[in-house]
């Protein structure tokens, strides 16, 4: 369910919850990452050389979470949820 105020929706072909946003700043990326927070191990599990995990800060109830990369930098207790892209396994159900 999106919450007001962000881009979060559903993945079109398979409903899953997704978060669609612009991050960085000087070579910014489009980013279509799922919502369902990982485990330490699942990170682990699914981090690939092209899919990168994301920290999904929110700063109060009342603003929209934001997208932060996780790279070496990160903190190893960081509080927030992390996420990661959205990769669909399902088949479009239709053509247009």
């Amino acid at each position: 369910m999106a919450r007001p105020g962000s881009n979060d929706t559903r993945c079109p072909r398979c409903r899953a919850p997704i978060l669609r946003q612009l991050v960085g700043t000087v070579a910014a990326l489009t980013v279509t990452a799922d919502l369902t927070p990982l485990t330490p191990s699942e990170q682990a599990t699914v981090r690939e050389p092209n899919r990168l995990i994301w920290c999904l800060r929110q700063a109060s109830p009342y603003t929209p979470a934001r997208l932060a990369w996780t790279g070496p930098g990160h903190p190893a207790g960081c509080p927030h949820p992390h996420v990661t892209e959205h990769r669909c396994t399902t088949e479009p159900t239709t053509l247009f």
